[in-house]
């Protein structure tokens, strides 16, 4: 193994994205989502399909959607054809292939490097997570997860899915938890209450929740582990990502025995020995909401 692959491993708060451009912008997917980049296959409509749809393709034995992110971001068509690139992506679960124009290349960058988009120039309908500021310019990170959940809703977090736990109990239980999307944000804390947990505190990203976390442990007329009893982290997220606030609260003298559970949409089995490094207690990939449930029931009741 190189010792690039392990600074990425060890929570360094930093990640690598792929750059590409759609018309005029020039974009960034994490490299964590990306499974491989290919050139346009042929593509078989889907009638009556979502209109971000082209249609699907057939990628060795798997048909994988795909979707044209120039009609996702309101550009025209792509004016060199030629240059075309599919990323094939899997996040929630599910793999997809991202139409775009053609692709840059791999940047290594911190999570500090981000800005969190502000409501004026997210505009309503935001498909924006961060701002990555480069030398060369900015580049736009792009919500993927919202553009899958936007085309296909049932691949989102479902309070209804909870039904099959049954009547829950009431918790007193504080939970902290770091999600920078502000809709998973509204459905966690949905889900959550539903679930019996009430008393949670959101933070936008890693570094304001620990910051929060940190201003608790050195509170020295408190027990830190009796305010919050479990952190729910995000993986991506501006500023500071959830395996480096991960690996802040297990090397911290009176946070380390704090459970965190990481909920994530990068949670697959070659994802999985990252979180285990930074000492995550549990990783539940998004839209599984009754495993998140069932894994904080085991930390924390």
């Amino acid at each position: 193994m190189n010792n690039d692959k392990i600074l990425l491993e060890t929570g360094t708060n930093e990640l690598e994205i792929v750059m590409f451009n759609v018309g005029t912008g020039l974009f960034g997917i994490n490299v964590l989502k990306v499974r491989e980049i290919i050139n346009p296959l042929p593509i078989t409509e889907t009638p009556n399909g979502h209109p971000y749809v082209e249609g699907v393709i057939r990628l060795r034995q798997e048909v994988i959607p795909v979707v044209d992110l120039s009609k996702v971001l309101n550009f025209p068509p792509s004016e060199r054809p030629e240059q075309d690139k599919f990323i094939i992506s899997e996040l929630n679960q599910v793999k997809v292939a991202f139409h775009v124009h053609s692709v840059t290349r791999i940047h290594r960058i911190s999570w500090q490097q981000i800005e969190k988009p502000s409501q004026l120039s997210q505009g309503e309908q935001a498909q924006t997570i961060g701002i990555v500021k480069m030398d060369e310019g900015m580049a736009l990170l792009l919500d993927f997860e919202k553009i899958v959940v936007d085309i296909s809703p049932e691949s989102g977090v479902n309070v209804e899915s909870l039904k099959v736990l049954g009547p829950r109990q009431r918790s007193t239980k504080k939970i902290v938890a770091a999600e920078d999307s502000a809709i998973l944000r509204k459905l966690l804390s949905d889900t959550l209450a539903e679930a019996g947990y009430e008393n949670i505190i959101f933070f936008e990203n890693g570094q304001t929740a620990w910051k929060y976390l940190e201003d608790l442990a050195d509170d020295s007329a408190k027990n830190p582990l009796e305010e919050v009893h479990l952190l729910i982290t995000d993986l991506e997220m501006p500023q500071m990502d959830g395996h480096h606030l991960t690996l802040k609260v297990k090397n911290h003298s009176r946070l380390n025995d704090l459970p965190v559970v990481i909920f994530s949409s990068l949670i697959t089995d070659d994802l999985f020995h990252k979180g285990e490094k930074v000492g995550a207690n549990a990783q539940v990939s998004k839209p599984e909401i009754v495993k998140l449930v069932q894994e904080i029931d085991q930390l924390i009741l």
